[in-house]
C-alpha cells in the first residue's frame, strides 16, 4: 500500500475548525486543556517515515508512551504551530528550517483532558536531533505506508475510571503505539478514505 504526499495534503484542513473534533472514548464532558503536537512525515529516499518519541517514564502525562512531539499550549504561543514547533524544538532539538507546515487534523480530545491540534508537517532530512533526557527516551521513525495501511490497525480495549475503554493500536516492532497517537493516526487514514469512518 502506498499513499502519495498530494494526496494527504488534499486531504487535511487548512487550518484548524471549531467545533470539529474527534472524541477519544472516555473524555466525554471532561475539562479540556489545549495542546498541538507536530505530525512529522520525513521525506527518506527509501520511503516517506514518521518520526515519534517515545516519552520517559516518570512523565505525569502519558509517561513511557509513544507519542508525536507537542505539549501543553503556552501563554505566548499565538497558535497550533507556534505551539507544535517549539515544544519539537524543546522536546528532540528539530530545527524548524527543515520543516514545511502542509496542514491540519480535526481536534483530537483525549480520555486524558486534552484537546490536541495536530499539525501535519513535511520534514527534510539531514537533521541533527538533541532529544530532552528529560522527557524523551528515545526518537525513531516508522514507515509511513505502515501507519496508514488500516491493516495494521488494531481494536484494544481496557478498564480506565471504572469503564471499558475502546482505543486503537498499532504495533510496530518492539513500539506499542496506541492511544492518542495512535488515534490521530488512523484520523489521518479516514480523511484519506482508506477505510470507512
Amino acid at each position: 500500500m502506498s499513499v502519495d504526499l498530494d494526496k494527504i495534503r488534499s486531504s487535511l484542513l487548512a487550518e484548524p475548525l471549531d467545533g470539529h473534533f474527534v472524541q477519544e472514548d472516555g473524555g466525554e464532558g471532561l475539562p479540556l486543556t489545549a495542546a498541538a503536537v507536530l505530525f512529522p512525515i520525513v521525506l527518506r529516499d527509501s520511503g516517506a517515515t514518521v518520526l515519534l518519541t517515545q516519552r520517559t517514564a516518570h512523565l505525569r502525562d502519558h509517561g513511557g508512551q509513544i507519542s508525536f512531539p507537542g505539549g501543553r499550549v503556552e501563554v505566548e504561543d499565538i497558535s497550533p504551530i507556534h505551539t507544535a514547533l517549539r515544544e519539537t524544538e524543546e522536546e528532540i532539538g528539530l530545527d524548524r528550517e527543515r520543516i514545511e507546515i502542509i496542514g491540519f487534523l480535526p481536534e483530537y480530545r483525549t480520555g486524558t483532558g486534552f484537546r490536541v491540534t495536530p499539525v501535519v508537517a513535511l520534514v527534510r532530512p539531514p537533521f541533527d536531533l538533541l532529544p530532552d533526557p528529560f522527557e524523551v527516551a528515545e526518537v525513531f521513525e516508522v514507515p509511513l505506508n505502515f501507519l496508514l495501511n488500516p491493516e495494521n490497525h488494531q481494536r484494544h480495549s481496557l478498564h480506565y475510571r471504572g469503564a471499558l475503554r475502546h482505543f486503537f493500536a498499532m504495533p510496530y516492532g518492539d513500539y506499542f503505539i496506541w492511544g492518542a497517537t495512535a488515534g490521530m493516526i488512523r484520523s489521518l487514514t479516514e480523511r484519506l478514505g482508506l477505510h470507512p469512518a
